[in-house]
């Protein structure tokens, strides 16, 4: 889709394509109702703005639509829609030895049973071993402090699916 394409969706048709991006519903409303945009740049500085200015409670529900890091069947079954996306951001998860995808499970479990919302990390170019090395560190973080963390790292993923979105 190009960027004139989304520009010019329809209302319901461009909310759809841009819960793909986000599975915020405020995030979704919100930017939708700053259309049309004059560029990318423009663009992705509003996502980032709205995404900003979100509730916790509106991140905690984008999080909530994403695999955990490691989970292939997630992948497959809950987020069909952007599993595509959600694989190749993940994609270097699937070389992991099974000792680290195992550390992985169990930091998993660990950091949702402390801050209550899965590991949310923009692993677009991150090994396992390093995305296993950033929950480890993440998980000592005071709640107030990690929901930040996370949600700035939501931020990110965001970004590179809408660009994922402008590019197909």
């Amino acid at each position: 889709m190009t960027f004139f394409d989304l520009n010019n969706l329809s209302a319901s048709a461009r909310a759809e394509e841009l819960r793909r991006c986000c599975g915020s519903s405020a995030w979704v409303e919100g930017l939708s109702q700053q259309f049309p945009f004059a560029d990318t740049a423009t663009l992705y500085q509003a996502a980032t703005r709205t995404w900003n200015h979100l509730s916790e409670a509106d991140w905690r529900e984008a999080f909530a639509h994403h695999p955990k890091i490691g989970d292939v069947g997630a992948l497959r079954e809950k987020f069909a829609s952007t599993s595509t996306w959600a694989e190749g951001e993940q994609g270097a998860v699937r070389l992991a030895s099974e000792d680290t995808l195992q550390a992985l499970a169990a930091g998993n479990a660990a950091y949702e049973q402390r801050f209550g919302y899965i590991f949310i990390v923009c692993a677009t170019g991150k090994s396992a071993a390093e995305m296993l090395a950033l929950l480890q560190a993440r998980l000592p973080n005071p709640p107030e402090q990690e929901i930040g963390v996370a949600a700035a790292e939501q931020d990110k993923i965001t970004r590179i699916r809408l660009e994922k979105l402008l590019a197909a």
